[in-house]
């Protein structure tokens, strides 16, 4: 058993992403199975359009915003649970929150 302070996790900017960080709370070498990572994304700022052979979730921690996935955007906000299927082109928009933070949970791959 761990506890983790996201605080304590190295804040990363996300490659190809617009004002967005990145912090791995659990990675490969804590956990088997899954990684969570939370996500800032600042006013004005989006995460890469992009899609990939897995699922993964999402829950909104602070702020409001868009899930895209190249054609529709769809309003998230606070306390809302995101799925995103495995191929499923998507990207997260931040407009008008001073910050868009996101838990994301990816399955590891060994």
């Amino acid at each position: 058993m761990k506890v983790i302070d996201k605080n304590d996790v190295k804040e990363e900017v996300v490659e190809k992403a617009n004002k967005t960080t990145i912090r791995w709370l659990i990675d490969e070498n804590l956990a088997e199975n899954f990684a969570m990572r939370y996500f800032v994304i600042r006013k004005g700022g989006n995460s890469p359009l992009h899609s990939h052979n897995w699922e993964h979730e999402m829950f909104v921690v602070k702020g409001e915003g868009y899930i895209f996935d190249g054609n529709q955007k769809l309003k998230v906000k606070e306390g809302n649970a995101i799925f995103i299927g495995p191929n499923e082109v998507h990207q997260l928009i931040n407009e008008y929150s001073e910050t868009l933070e996101v838990i994301c949970l990816i399955p590891i791959k060994k």
